[in-house]
Order: C-alpha cells, then structure tokens, then sequence
C-alpha cells in the first residue's frame, strides 16, 4: 500500500512539473510575440540586412582620335523571388504558361516546359533569388518587363532585374593586350593596370537584405551611398595604324611559321606609342593577342645590339669608323669557344662602318676586345651612361630590368666582352632597345615611351602626360652623325638592301639572335631564332621608329631582313602614303597609286549594300550595326563601332559619319544637333563617352 502510494506522489511530481514547464513556454512565447516582438523583429531587420559595396563603373580609354578602345558595357542577370507576397497560387496558375512561351521565345535555350518546370520546381523549394537567365542586354530587359506575369510588377512577379558591367574591346584584338584586361580578382594588365588609380573610381554603398543560402539581394530605396564613375584616359594609339602593324606582323607570321611576334611604332620626337601589336600562335591556328612581348618579354637582342657597342667605342675615342679588321674567313676563337659569321668565308678585311653594314660577328668583337680588352668595365659604364641598364619607366606593369652584366659580376668571364659586344650575355625588352634607337633618331636625346597623353573626368582634364626626357645627349653629335650615316648604310648596302625605296629613306639595323631553349643550351636540338630589324624613317628627317621582333620562325628563312625588315618597311610605306606633310617630292612627279575609295563609317547593311553596287571589294572583320572604315590599298576594312544605348546616357561617337547617319544616332539618344560645313564629320563639340542629360544640343562640324 504504502509502495503505491509512493508511486502516485512520484507521478504526481512528474506530472506537475510537465505543466509548470508547459506554462513557463507559454508565458515566454507570448512575451517575445507581443511584448518584445518590436524589439526583436527590428534586430532579425539588422542581421539580415547590411550595406554592401557597389562597385563604380569603370572609366573609358580612347584612342588617339577619340574612338573606344575599351569601355564598359551593362550586362544584366533575370531572377525572381518565387515567395513575393503578391505572387499567389492563383496568379501563378493562370500566368506562368503564358511567360514561360515569352520566355522560351525570346532567349530559344529551353522549351517553355523546360521554363515550366524549373520555376514551379524554385517555387516550391521556397526559392526567393531564383536565376531565370544570365548576360541579358538592355533592349531584351526592356522587352522581358512587358511579359506575362512581369508586367505586373516586382512585388506582384517576384521580377529582379540585377544589373553588372563588363569590359569590352570594340576593336576586338587590335592593341587589346597593351589596353589591357580586368581579371575576376580585380587585378588588372596593360593600361587598365597602369592606369587603374584613375579608371576605378569609387565605391558606394547599398543596403542588401541576405536571404537563404548566403544569397545578397539588394532593398529598393535603401539607404546607400552611390560610386562616382572612373575617369577616361586617352591614349597616343592611332587605331588606324594599329589595323595596318597587326595586319603587317600577322601576315608575316603566317609567311615565315613563326610562334609568335611583336612591333611597336613610336612618334620620334615625343615617345608617343602609336602602335603596338603582340601576337602568339595557337593550337587553333590562329594569332592572339595574349602576351605583351614588347613591354614583358626581355631576351637577347643579338644584332640590334652592336649599334649601341660601337656607339660607346666611337664616343670614347677608342674606335673610328674607318678602322679595319680582318674576319678571318668568317671564324674567331676566343678562349678556345668559336664565333661565326652568318656569312660563310667571312667578308674579308673590312672597315668598321662596313662591318655593322653586313653585320659581321668577327669584325665587331674584335673591334670591341681591341677597344675595351684591358678595361671592360669603361664599356660597361659607356652602356650605362647611355641608360641600357635601366628600365625605361613606361606605366604598363611587368617592364623588367634590363640585364647588364660587368667586371666582379658572378657571371662575367673573359668571354663576356665579345659576345656582350654582339647581343649576347645581355637582355632587353623590344620597347628598351627601341628607346635606344629612338634616342638615335631624336638628335640624342632619349625619350620615355607613353601610351596615354590625358586623363579626363566628364570632359574636363585631370591629368595631362607630357614628353619626358630620359637622357638629353646620349652621345656628341660627332658620334651621332657617324652612327646614323652607319644605320643608313645597312639599308643603302647592307643587310637590310631589301629595304631600300624610292621614295623615302629608312635607317636601322638587322638582327638575329639564337635564343637557347631551357636545359638544352645553345646546341643545334635546343636553339631557335629571334629575327628582328629596328630602325627609323624618313632616315634624313626621322618622324618614327619602329621594332620588329619575330620569333621561331619555321619556314622560308630566319634572318631580320627577310622575316622583320618587310614589316616594318609596309608599315612605313603605309605612313608615308597617307601623310601629306612628310611628301619631300611633288605628288604629281608619282604615279598615282591604285586605292580603294575613302568611305564614310556607318551603318554596315547600308555599306555593305554600296560596296557590293560599286564592286568595291570590302572585308568586314565582326558584326555590328554599326561599323568604322578604313580604306587600305585593296580593300575597305570594317569593324564594329558600338554605340551605346540611349538609356545610359553616354555621348555615342558619330566621327566619320556622314550626316544621314549621324542625325539619326544623336536623336535617338535625344540630343538636338547644329551642323557646321558638309560631307564627313570630323568634329563632335561633346566627346564620346561623356554622360550627357537628353535635350543637350550638340554640335558637329562636317569636311569634305
């Protein structure tokens, strides 16, 4: 008896304490639910929600002329919040057929029951950031907001409309690796990376609320702070050139079966880049600009290199032109290790000027170890007083230090001074020998190279890069005037004969290097060559100097004058033709050359259309509404123009028009236009790129 009782007591107590604990839920759930809730909801608001970084949009670069070279573009994400408040079982019942059709029909990746499913399937996984389509451009957004179901609006469809930007190059690979890329992680290459501090611009701030799975979607009319847009930098590259150096470099490539290759076109007297190409051969066969072998890449220059030898044994006072040496059948040993000349028996007893004509191994080592043998390290300074151990500077990242060995190097042996003396046992870049060159060409004086001439924020100069002088007197005048009249000698008689025109002169120098493959040396298995030819024109009165670099070539020879020196030569010829002011002969003492007419840029069905008419051959090189013509000696090249979208208020680039074309344009994009002159337009009073609000007149100012 007693033992039952005991058993109730216990049951009792259990009992008890279940309800007390059953109460003491109840009384906290109806705190928290009407007491505290306030409280606790506007904290839940605070967790979830946060102010996250915008990023700005990214400034413009130009060419020369004021045309794109890369901008950023808007590039938009369709999602939607399957649980919005307003999207009932009803209304998806009765418009979700209808929009999945729209849907199908407009981007044709999937069937609308393929649509069909997948949103009724995001729908009941309580999916509220649910990605219906990526890469969607303005025209189709607009278009997607009158769907079914869509044009309801967000809080009714669920509709989120995720705007981003991304870089793009209108004039596809032209010049792309020097403009540059912005990679995922932010870093950027080229003049992107150079040139970033201007070209970012600033953050903002906008309020997001996090939603499951760590998903971030913004909150209408929050609270933020909005970026400011990165400046525009303008550059020195004349994309007209550039079409024709890529074109020239390329054709030569595919000639000669080479791995890749570079050219650089400079302006004389300022150091101005106005050309730059880098090309590399894929398993696709075709050439991309992927490598910035100009400004990056530093081998063994080999010939190119003896100019500066000389010019530092002729400034010294220890050689003479006129000195001769004896090449000895085309063979030296120094130390027991043999060098040759590409020319088989060698050139006889020559004088030094001959020597760098024909570019003689033997002669120029000799000369080098008579002037310097007993002193190498006053060759070393003359090289370093020039400046060839430095870098030049040029606001591209990844220029590397040149190498330059000397007397009490690790490295320097005694055979360092001959081979040193040819382009051996140093190492530049393309662009530092090319400064060099230019320096040559520009009465001395060593300019640093530039690829941007200003920085502009909302047409207004930020920032303005002028000439800069590296080394004001490279060398005396004297030496000067015998090295340049040796550099004309190469083309005149030399190795670069083939060069030699009519017209207008050019002075440079040949070059080819063996360049020793890793662990293999410099034996036969294991080497490859690296043809080039650097110089300047007109030779009398230069205005440019040019690089040529090619490398690993396969087929049909490997030497300078063959594989690099026409580069550089069509290049030229292609400048001189199409400036009047550097014509020293009447026009109307030469023949007229045959070339296509000059056309204006604009839409390309209708160009397509009047060249087709006119039997005028064309090459449209991508697609686009637009277009910008240039007329080469064969053909009328055509390539995009992008014009952007009146919505986001960017001023389009309507130079090179005709009128027809140009009124159009501007008016779509609401401007009110004024004209001055007819035929072309050569001016516009806004630059493109610009913001601008609608109703803003602008000017154009036509030439025939």
């Amino acid at each position: 008896m007693n033992e039952q009782r005991h058993m109730r007591l216990r049951a009792s107590l259990v009992y008890g304490a279940v309800i007390l604990f059953a109460l003491a839920v109840a009384v906290k759930l109806f705190t928290i639910q009407f007491v505290e809730g306030a409280r606790w909801s506007a904290r839940a608001e605070r967790l979830a929600t946060s102010f996250r970084t915008v990023q700005p949009d990214r400034g413009h670069i130009y060419s020369e002329d004021g045309r794109l070279l890369s901008t950023s573009v808007p590039d938009y994400e369709i999602r939607m919040d399957l649980r919005a408040d307003g999207l009932t079982d009803e209304v998806v019942a009765s418009e979700i057929d209808p929009l999945c059709h729209a849907l199908s029909a407009m981007f044709g990746d999937r069937s609308a029951e393929a649509y069909r499913r997948d949103l009724l399937e995001a729908r009941s996984r309580n999916d509220r950031y649910h990605l219906v389509q990526r890469h969607v451009d303005y025209e189709h957004v607009q278009e997607l907001k009158e769907f079914p179901l869509f044009r309801r609006g967000r809080y009714v469809s669920g509709l989120i409309i995720e705007k981003h930007t991304v870089r793009v190059h209108p004039f596809g690979r032209l010049a792309a690796r020097t403009v540059g890329y912005v990679l995922r992680d932010s870093s950027a290459i080229g003049l992107e990376g150079g040139y970033d501090a201007w070209l970012r611009g600033v953050t903002g701030r906008r309020l997001e609320r996090r939603l499951t799975g760590g998903v971030w979607m913004p909150v209408e009319n929050g609270d933020g702070q909005d970026p400011v847009p990165g400046s525009d930098v303008h550059s020195t590259i004349d994309i007209n050139l550039q079409d024709v150096t890529d074109a020239a470099l390329e054709k030569q490539l595919r000639l000669h079966g080479a791995h890749h290759g570079c050219v650089v076109v400079m302006e004389v007297s300022t150091g101005f880049v106005k050309a730059c190409s880098n090309l590399t051969l894929h398993h696709d066969s075709l050439y991309r600009e992927d490598l910035n072998y100009a400004v990056g890449t530093s081998t063994e220059p080999g010939s190119t290199f003896k100019t500066a030898s000389l010019l530092v044994a002729l400034e010294d006072g220890r050689l003479s032109p006129d000195d001769r040496f004896d090449t000895h059948g085309g063979v030296v040993k120094y130390y027991g290790k043999r060098m040759e000349d590409s020319h088989e028996g060698g050139f006889g007893v020559i004088d030094l000027a001959r020597a760098l004509e024909v570019s003689s191994n033997t002669a120029v080592s000799q000369a080098l170890v008579k002037a310097y043998g007993d002193d190498p390290q006053r060759f070393v300074d003359g090289l370093r007083r020039i400046g060839l151990d430095k870098p030049t500077g040029v606001r591209i990242p990844g220029e590397p230090v040149p190498t330059l060995r000397g007397p009490g190097d690790k490295l320097w042996s005694g055979l360092s001074l001959p081979w040193m003396s040819i382009g051996y046992e140093v190492s530049l870049t393309p662009l530092q020998i090319l400064t060099f060159y230019n320096a040559i060409a520009n009465d001395g004086r060593m300019m640093q190279p530039q690829f941007v001439r200003s920085i502009t924020r909302a047409g207004r100069s930020v920032a303005r890069f002028d000439p800069v002088v590296l080394n004001p007197r490279i060398c005396s005048g004297s030496t000067l005037e015998k090295v340049r009249r040796m550099l004309e000698g190469v083309v005149d008689s030399g190795t670069a004969s083939n060069l030699h025109d009519a017209d207008y002169r050019i002075a440079g120098k040949t070059g080819t290097a063996q360049i020793a493959k890793q662990g293999a040396g410099y034996r036969s298995a294991g080497v490859s060559y690296q043809a080039s030819f650097v110089g300047y024109f007109p030779a009398d009165v230069p205005r440019y100097s040019c690089i040529v670099v090619v490398s690993s070539p396969t087929s049909s020879g490997y030497y300078g004058n063959v594989v690099a020196g026409p580069i550089l030569k069509e290049i030229a010829s292609k400048i001189h033709a199409n400036r009047l002011d550097m014509q020293t002969e009447p026009a109307e003492a030469r023949p007229l050359a045959q070339r296509t007419p000059v056309t204006f840029s604009g839409n390309a069905q209708d160009l397509r259309t009047a060249l087709e008419a006119l039997h005028v051959p064309f090459d449209q090189r991508g697609e686009g509404e637009w277009v910008s013509t240039t007329a080469s000696d064969s053909t009328v090249v055509m390539v995009p123009r992008t014009i952007p979208g009146d919505a986001l208020h960017l001023v389009p680039n309507v130079t090179g028009m005709g009128l027809r074309d140009a009124l159009y344009i501007l008016e779509d994009h609401g401007f009110r236009v004024r004209v001055r002159g007819e035929g072309m337009v050569r001016k516009q009073s806004i630059r493109p790129g610009e913001r601008y609000a609608p109703g803003t007149t602008i000017e154009l100012e036509l030439t025939t």
